[in-house]
């Protein structure tokens, strides 16, 4: 990567109405939220940094250091100023350092964006190219679709059986909380239009990061970080119950989450697991004082908002590097609960509670954690018309958890993504 030079130009368009039209079908590449946000148009790729297993340090690291060489010696035309603009890349990144999934930084040729009533578009191209590449224009939607996808490699009852078995760590003291996952495998037709999933996602989901990277499609409620001009902050969200099927249950339910013991103790840890990895990094720290009970339509979680001042020059890849993997995704201790995770979940979860989002040449950049997601095989991979996706869903497990009520979560959080595939 350090002898890729880039150049980047930037400059205001007029109001783009649908992003989505403007990126690839096949291979979506898009950061959304409340109907802003930036996607690459089309499918051409200025630059790739993609980090496999068996590395000598934190494949994070090895981004973050990667993408500063790109930026150190790229050439940036930004009169816009907005965040996303100019120089940007999109990143997703494995959950475990021993995934056999790749890590991966993506600069595309060329990015569109949207955000506080302003467009733009950023153009990218390596410096011994003579010009930039015409920018596709933008393309209608394929028909719709539908995907089927059934029980993997951790049935439901497999799944309670490893509660089970965890919750008997946890009564020994191997760990204090450890979150485990399940999976739902299928197909989806070779031809579907996958821009189609991710609109369904942000136009159900407007209050989540809807993302779509190599592959990965989702749409998560949980910011792992956010940096710009300085100021860091994150939104810790751990503790689930499902919506009522009224007002009157729902207020019930919100009730009861929010005065739930075991919820509250699986936050708490999550909380401090953030906290106790930023501190070094800033220079004021604050969290609220009580988690609030976030609203999704799905379900409620809750929640806490951290936000501080950054006091060195960690960009928020660093930031990603040191945060992840967080106590809402993993467990508490970290390294225990990760090692549990390996042992009781039968299957790889690759990027999925992995960091995704983006970076700018500044350093800033908006990242959440890979939730409600499915990862797509690349085209080349899938035969006879159809192909492959598997999704994830998780629950934290704590003393006191319900091997059957976390397998219930574990369907309200898969949600989302069955319905938007169906």
């Amino acid at each position: 990567m350090s002898s890729t030079r880039l150049v980047a130009q930037t400059r205001e368009i007029p109001p783009v109405d649908d992003l989505l039209a403007h990126t690839s079908a096949a291979g979506p590449v898009a950061w959304l939220r409340r109907g802003e946000g930036i996607v690459a148009a089309g499918d051409g790729i200025a630059a790739t940094v993609r980090v496999a297993a068996g590395q000598d340090r934190p494949r994070a690291s090895i981004v973050a250091d990667a993408w500063r060489q790109l930026v150190q010696d790229a050439e940036v035309d930004d009169p816009v100023g907005l965040p996303g603009t100019g120089l940007v890349a999109f990143g997703a990144l494995t959950f475990d350092e021993d995934s056999s999934a790749a890590s991966v930084l993506v600069v595309p040729r060329a990015v569109i964006g949207r955000r506080d009533g302003r467009s733009w578009i950023t153009r990218i191209r390596t410096a011994d190219e003579p010009g930039f590449a015409d920018v596709p224009e933008p393309q209608g939607f394929a028909p719709h679709w539908a995907g089927r996808v059934g029980p993997g490699a951790q049935t439901p009852q497999s799944y309670q059986d490893a509660v089970r078995r965890a919750l008997d760590e946890i009564a020994d003291g191997a760990y204090s909380k450890v979150v485990l996952a399940r999976d739902l495998t299928g197909t989806v037709p070779g031809s579907a239009d996958l821009r189609r999933l991710v609109r369904a996602l942000s136009t159900d989901y407007p209050d989540t990061w809807t993302f779509a990277v190599d592959g990965l499609i989702g749409a998560s409620p949980e910011t792992l970080v956010t940096t710009h001009a300085r100021t860091v902050t994150a939104r810790v969200l751990a503790g689930t119950i499902g919506r009522g099927a009224d007002p009157d249950a729902d207020s019930v339910a919100s009730a009861d989450l929010a005065a739930s013991a075991k919820n509250l103790a699986e936050h708490s840890f999550a909380v401090q697991s953030v906290l106790a990895t930023l501190r070094p990094h800033t220079r004021t720290l604050t969290a609220s004082d009580a988690p609030f009970v976030l609203e999704l339509p799905n379900l409620f979680h809750l929640a806490t908002d951290v936000s501080g001042e950054l006091d060195d020059g960690a960009s928020a890849l660093d930031l990603v590097g040191v945060m992840h993997p967080t106590a809402a995704v993993a467990g508490t201790p970290t390294d225990a609960a990760v090692e549990a995770i390996r042992r009781l979940e039968p299957f790889d979860r690759g990027r999925y509670a992995g960091p995704v989002g983006w970076i700018d040449a500044s350093g800033d950049g908006e990242w959440a954690i890979a939730l409600r997601c499915a990862q797509f095989a690349d085209a080349p991979e899938y035969e006879s018309g159809a192909r492959a996706v598997t999704a994830y869903a998780g629950a934290g497990i704590v003393a006191g958890s319900d091997p059957e009520a976390e397998l219930l979560e574990t369907r309200v959080k898969f949600r989302p993504l069955v319905d938007a595939l169906a």
